[in-house]
């Protein structure tokens, strides 16, 4: 039973659908490298074209998370999820720190090949 002016949770499900962004920009580079040890046609440089995905669902995690924080800001943190958007945040950054490790190596594999080549 509630007492009487007592609010209710409103809930965000912006930070749960940030987390699941998250994760799978999280996911997409390693993943993408996994299916070069199982497809013949798909070569370890393919899995460069994960690249811009993690990114995208990178920056989207981020972007949803603030979209969650602002949201528990506006119904005065009766919505909750705040620490969720803070770790979906977090894993929105640690996918585009990957995906721009990724950007990295390709760069330096392109650039051994060249001096390679000459």
């Amino acid at each position: 039973m509630e007492a009487r002016g007592e609010a209710k949770p409103v809930g965000n499900g912006r930070a749960i659908a940030a987390v699941i962004l998250g994760l799978l920009s999280l996911a997409t580079m390693p993943l993408a490298i996994l299916a070069t040890r199982y497809w013949e046609a798909y070569e370890l440089t393919d899995a460069g074209f994960a690249i811009p995905v993690g990114l995208l669902l990178g920056a989207l995690a981020i972007g949803v998370a603030r979209g969650a924080l602002r949201h528990d800001d506006l119904h005065l943190g009766r919505a909750g999820g705040r620490n969720i958007a803070r770790v979906a945040r977090g894993l929105g950054v640690l996918g585009i720190a990957l995906a721009a490790t990724g950007v990295v190596a390709l760069a330096v594999y392109g650039l051994l090949t060249y001096l390679g080549e000459r």
